[in-house]
């Protein structure tokens, strides 16, 4: 049997060393070696299980993949990093921390609640992907009193910064005397979607938890604490790791095709 082949950036993604993205640039820049050569071709041909892949003179090898939840504090940025200094998400993540971790999605700055985490880039992009419209469920508090009429209207959507924007579902929790607690369902990642939304109703967002992505619950953990999600979560969120997509059955030959064989 012959050797299976992929392209070089395809199989770093493979490999669960970064994104197909991410493995071109660092190819393009000449830091990845392929038996002890630069290839500057994503495409480049690779058998997995024969070529060595080196990225700045360290192997490539299988990461074991990992995928957490964390409940994010507010006052955290999302990113690995950050220019000015800020605490980030990651800080967060302490023993659960690997290489080529990355956050699924972002919540903004002032935010809190679920955030994913995983190194299983194909995995992570499907869950993001615009065309399965995964729910992600929040809870929101404002500093006005909404009853049902007004949910409705924002549900119903507002124009922001010369887009339409509007949410799948929008609900009134409780309220209190000056301040009200709604459920806000998305099923798309616009940029802060839910303060400009609530902004165009002359709403103040005083608080915003993410409480739910798709069936997958924040529960009981604590704020700033991390756990592994566990198998059946992992499958019900995106595609089991490592399965081959099922192929549609053969249609049965007519009985003109079945003459045209003899």
């Amino acid at each position: 049997m012959g050797k299976t082949r992929t392209g070089l950036a395809r199989a770093l993604s493979k490999l669960g060393y970064c994104s197909r993205n991410q493995a071109w640039e660092l190819i393009v820049a000449g830091r990845v070696e392929l038996n002890g050569v630069v290839v500057t071709d994503g495409e480049h041909p690779v058998v997995l299980d024969w070529d060595q892949i080196t990225v700045d003179g360290v192997p490539a090898v299988k990461q074991t993949k990992v995928y957490l939840m964390l409940n994010k504090p507010r006052g955290l940025v999302t990113t690995a990093s950050d220019e000015q200094g800020r605490p980030t998400v990651f800080e967060c993540l302490g023993d659960f921390r690997v290489p080529h971790l990355s956050a699924v999605g972002r919540l903004d700055q002032a935010s809190e609640g679920l955030l994913l985490f995983t190194n299983d880039h194909a995995w992570g992009a499907h869950l993001t992907s615009p065309e399965r419209h995964v729910a992600k469920t929040y809870h929101v508090q404002v500093d006005r009193v909404v009853d049902e009429e007004l949910a409705k209207k924002i549900q119903a959507g507002a124009e922001s910064e010369g887009e339409q924007i509007a949410a799948r579902k929008v609900s009134v929790l409780r309220h209190g005397e000056k301040t009200s607690w709604l459920e806000v369902v998305l099923d798309e990642g616009r940029n802060r979607q839910i303060r400009r939304l609530l902004a165009a109703f002359e709403l103040e967002v005083l608080r915003l938890v993410r409480v739910a992505i798709g069936d997958l619950q924040l529960g009981t953990l604590a704020k700033g604490a991390v756990r592994r999600l566990t198998v059946p979560e992992i499958q019900r969120l995106g595609p089991v790791p490592g399965a081959q997509p099922k192929r549609p059955p053969r249609a049965r030959p007519t009985e003109r095709q079945v003459r045209r064989r003899f």
